[in-house]
């Protein structure tokens, strides 16, 4: 399995102490664990930002970063080895792990941070924390500095600036390093095996959710622990449902199937949406949409270069999806007026996509200056262009409604342009009725 090297932690620790004040600290928890019933919880998924830092996949962890400290400038505050409860909750790293296999310079119990971190901030100037994201923490944070300011009269510094941290961590994480666009390829090679998987399961009579199953047993297979997001598999007319969530409904002879899932490995998502027929042949209607939606993928690709902007992508998207709208007879008018007062948007209505990484939603600013952000080599995004004929639009012919198509997939900006990661799984009308055949042809 691809992992992302421990030599990256600490460069990317590097990095960010390079960019901190001097005489600050940096303070950063683990992502609590979430509880799903009564005492039963969530298969545990670490903070993305702890993450990027440390690597280190437990809970009940505090990250603390001091530039220059003699001492070591990264320290660990986790679980001390506990072999009763380890045998109930699998292994530990405890102290003597966070050192050796994950490159603290310094380890503590998580038990003695109330003891120990006052210390560590007192005299810093600045103290750079996750504000905001973590009410909890941030409730402890203030504790211990006013451990510091009950102090102040015996000589105490308390810090005098407080900074959210995400500035400068989330800016990092806009830049995919080549370990992470391995990462990405890989998640992205997984996911495009199991939408293929899907693809050729797709039988009149299944549930959405039995093509669920298909995609979610090729994940596991794949070596990934769950996917990036819940994977919305919607037939018929819950295909104009965007962020449809049920997937429960059968799936019927003559409808559409648009599936949007990906895999996350080591943390970094993939998100792939194909849309393909559940018989496996597209009537002229749904070819007609799908092939519109296909061209404004391509066009929007041909925007996507370093000194682009993230907006030309999207404008690509607006104007062959309007033109084509106008060419079908579905909006009627001047392409340019139908653009300017977003008539498209009765039939796409979002984005052409967004940053990706670490979360699904990936973090990172679309906007610099109030202008749109220039793409950069080592941004990843996803391209996402869609059409949604509701299936109780009137103001169309009956023949198009309830038509919902979605082709989404993933890139990386590169020198010359962008390559796209999730190019594994068939995408043209051809491809996909022939790969949907030739499935039924060795299911008989």
């Amino acid at each position: 399995m691809i992992h992302i090297p421990k030599s990256e932690y600490s460069r990317r620790r590097r990095a960010l102490m390079a960019q901190m004040e001097p005489n600050s600290i940096a303070i950063l928890p683990a992502a609590a664990v979430a509880i799903r019933n009564r005492d039963v919880e969530h298969v545990y998924r670490q903070d993305s930002d702890f993450q990027y830092l440390s690597g280190f996949p437990e809970p009940q962890a505090v990250l603390v970063l001091i530039p220059g400290r003699q001492h070591g400038e990264y320290i660990l505050f986790c679980r001390e080895r506990n072999p009763e409860r380890e045998l109930w909750d699998g292994l530990r790293a405890g102290q003597e792990g966070a050192i050796r296999d994950f490159g603290a310079d310094d380890a503590f119990p998580i038990t003695d941070i109330d003891d120990i971190l006052p210390g560590l901030i007192e005299g810093r100037d600045r103290v750079y924390s996750a504000m905001g994201s973590n009410p909890e923490f941030d409730r402890h944070l203030m504790e211990w500095i006013n451990v510091i300011r009950s102090k102040a009269n015996l000589g105490a510094q308390p810090p005098n600036e407080y900074v959210a941290l995400d500035h400068l961590l989330h800016d990092m994480r806009l830049y995919k390093s080549a370990a992470e666009v391995k990462v990405m390829r890989e998640a992205a090679r997984i996911s495009a095996q199991a939408h293929v998987r899907a693809m050729q399961a797709s039988r009149v009579g299944l549930h959405e959710f039995s093509l669920e199953a298909e995609l979610d047993y090729e994940f596991r297979k794949g070596g990934a622990k769950m996917p990036a997001y819940g994977s919305i598999v919607a037939a018929g007319r819950n295909s104009c449902i965007l962020h449809y969530q049920q997937n429960d409904a059968v799936l019927k002879d003559g409808d559409l199937v648009l599936i949007d899932a990906g895999c996350e490995i080591d943390c970094y998502a993939s998100d792939i949406t194909r849309t393909w027929p559940v018989n496996g042949k597209y009537s002229p209607e749904q070819k007609a949409i799908y092939e519109l939606v296909l061209a404004a993928q391509e066009a929007a690709f041909a925007e996507i270069a370093p000194n682009k902007h993230w907006n030309q992508a999207h404008e690509a998207t607006v104007r062959v999806i309007t033109t084509g709208l106008v060419e079908l007879g579905l909006l009627q008018g001047n392409v340019d007026e139908l653009i300017a007062s977003e008539a498209y948007k009765a039939f796409y209505m979002h984005r052409a996509g967004h940053w990706l990484g670490m979360d699904v939603h990936d973090v990172g600013e679309y906007r610099v200056g109030g202008e749109w952000r220039v793409l950069e080599v080592g941004m990843a995004l996803t391209v996402e262009p869609g059409i949604y004929i509701a299936p109780d639009n009137q103001s169309v012919a009956k023949k198009w409604r309830g038509i919902g198509v979605r082709i989404e997939d993933d890139v990386v900006v590169t020198k010359s342009g962008c390559e796209i990661l999730t190019k594994g799984v068939p995408k043209t009308v051809a491809e996909i009725e022939a790969l949907m055949a030739q499935a039924r042809t060795q299911a008989a």
